[in-house]
């Protein structure tokens, strides 16, 4: 399968489990492009932009200030939709084994990015069991320091967002360290944080991202793979937005009143 970049550029996705890394840069094809769960929009062709798409990436990360970035409303701010998946759970002890981000602004998705990262170290037992993913599978994907800076890129100019966003950001920012990359300085979102703000109680028994997916029927089940985890993390996102502005919270400036969401 063949997907094509805004800017033209094209990738091209292996069928899972090829050894190669998954690397993929894009828009849905023409005509198979979903909007994200609860946040409806025309679907964009493969290397089409709307005007306001364009502008935001003429105007770049680095020109947004803290003050514009407050001001501008959810439904019309790009997020970077990010998931990892990794050997363990500490930064120190672990390292990061597949990185994924969906992009996605006003309930469009505009391009993917992933891929499986060689770690240079075996895949723990149970590591591989929860994840699939194997050492005979990250033999030929590309190492860390050729694939971090494709992310980074990739997630220019949004706001990055996570589930349980401590552990994916603990996980980037060593990885820069390791890389002597600058972490750009996003401004995070947690959507762990966010649902346990806007979900009842009665309505689901935790926020895990599997429930909350199940919850919202979102497009694409969660399955400790980092692309799909992504997808279907941007879905959780797009009706928790609904939700939010169904309480009169439609700016990222009225949502940083919760420091344990927005970061």
């Amino acid at each position: 399968m063949i997907t094509r970049a805004p800017g033209g550029r094209a990738g091209v996705t292996q069928a899972r489990p090829e050894p190669t890394g998954l690397h993929l840069v894009g828009c849905e094809p023409a005509g198979r492009e979903r909007p994200a769960a609860g946040l409806a929009g025309p679907a964009l062709g493969a290397g089409e932009l709307a005007a306001g798409d364009l502008a935001a990436r003429e105007l770049g990360a680095g020109s947004l200030s803290a003050g514009d970035l407050a001001a501008r409303e959810l439904a019309g701010l790009e997020f970077a939709v990010i998931d990892l998946e990794t050997t363990g759970w500490s930064p120190g002890a672990a390292a990061i084994t597949e990185v994924a981000a969906v992009r996605v602004r006003g309930g469009r998705r505009l391009g993917e990015f992933a891929s499986l990262v060689n770690t240079g170290i075996p895949v723990p037992p149970g590591i591989e069991d929860l994840t699939g993913i194997t050492d005979w599978m990250l033999a030929a994907a590309p190492r860390l320091a050729t694939v971090l800076p494709g992310l980074l890129e990739f997630a220019d100019g949004c706001v990055l967002v996570a589930h349980n966003a401590p552990f994916d950001l603990g996980f980037l920012r060593a990885a820069c360290g390791q890389c002597g990359l600058a972490w750009p300085g996003f401004t995070v979102l947690d959507t762990v944080m966010l649902a346990r703000r806007v979900m009842d109680p009665d309505e689901v028994p935790d926020c895990k991202l599997g429930t909350l997916a199940g919850f919202f029927r979102s497009h694409t089940a969660p399955s400790h793979r980092a692309l799909a985890d992504a997808r279907a993390t941007a879905d959780v996102l797009g009706w928790l937005i609904r939700r939010l502005a169904h309480r009169g919270v439609r700016t990222l400036g009225q949502l940083s009143a919760w420091p344990d969401v927005v970061a």
